[in-house]
């Protein structure tokens, strides 16, 4: 039987530490490859029945994360450069702590989706390099669809070819990432978007709980994408937003500022009058009173 966690691409002659083609077109097709590792272990697993490990606050992780996660650190960790570090969702932080390159690896973004056998996951692999994002992948294990990036270019690969991203506005479909936690509460709240007129009458909130909608912004299939939180380096969210950057969406903090800068959250859009006024609603949240 073929083992479903073998990477076919991988070249077992090649020595990353000499191939002359190392560099960020390398670094690209590695966390591609590594993205779509592990999405082949997820579409190869059973959802029914899967085991569940508790890491409390109602949260949890199930078997195919622990097994996606080790697949992919795996192929990174013999394929990557010397001295590269690893944060792994489920292993944590491993390789050196002042490493320069640090790969980000979500293993199974939208567990809770998968646990209940709807098919609205990614599997996100990122490359930071001193504070930025390099190098990221986001294999959607139930289309077979990766979207990728070297940081300057942000293409989808779908039956082996490769076509461009391109972000538009015109579905009006903005999504929202209601989980906890709200750094930003009381005054500004994500939520409150679902019950604004200003909103209502501009966009169609929808809310699938996996950053593959993050992705989607920058494939044009989503006008927007907002969450709350602090991002900086997050193995949910670095691939995503690094798609959406190469891509030419616009992409701040909640308040207008360079994301990971100030204040937090996520306001990723399609083009620029998208997020003006995305971030004009979420703005006059804080402008009306908050009522307790």
């Amino acid at each position: 039987m073929t083992d479903p966690t073998a990477d076919p691409t991988a070249d077992p002659t090649t020595d990353p530490t000499t191939d002359p083609a190392s560099g960020p077109a390398a670094d690209a097709d590695l966390a591609r490859r590594a993205a779509e590792l592990g999405a082949r272990v997820v579409r190869g697993r059973a959802w029914e029945g899967v085991a569940r490990e508790d890491k409390g606050g109602g949260d949890f992780a199930t078997a195919v994360d622990i097994e996606a996660e080790r697949a992919v650190l795996g192929l990174l960790r013999r394929e990557a450069r010397p001295g590269d570090a690893f944060t792994g969702e489920e292993s944590g932080r491993t390789g050196p702590a002042d490493a320069a390159r640090r790969w980000l690896v979500d293993p199974l973004c939208g567990t809770l989706n998968f646990a209940v056998g709807t098919h609205l996951v990614a599997v996100n692999v990122a490359l930071r390099e001193h504070g930025r994002t390099t190098a990221a992948a986001a294999a959607d294990p139930y289309t077979g669809e990766t979207y990728w990036t070297d940081g300057t270019a942000a293409r989808l690969r779908r039956d082996g070819r490769d076509t461009p991203l391109v972000p538009s506005a015109d579905s009006r479909l903005v999504d929202l990432n209601l989980d906890p936690p709200y750094p930003n509460a009381p005054a500004l709240r994500v939520a409150r978007l679902l019950t604004d007129p200003g909103f209502e009458s501009a966009f169609r909130p929808r809310v699938v709980s996996t950053t593959l909608a993050v992705a989607w912004v920058a494939a044009g299939r989503r006008a927007g994408y907002l969450t709350d939180g602090l991002l900086a380096d997050s193995v949910h969210f670095a691939a995503g937003i690094a798609l959406c950057e190469a891509a030419g969406c616009t992409v701040t903090d909640l308040r207008g500022a360079p994301v990971h800068s100030g204040a937090g959250g996520l306001i990723a859009a399609a083009d620029a009058d998208t997020h003006a006024r995305l971030l004009d609603l979420v703005t006059r949240q804080e402008i009306r009173p908050v009522r307790r």
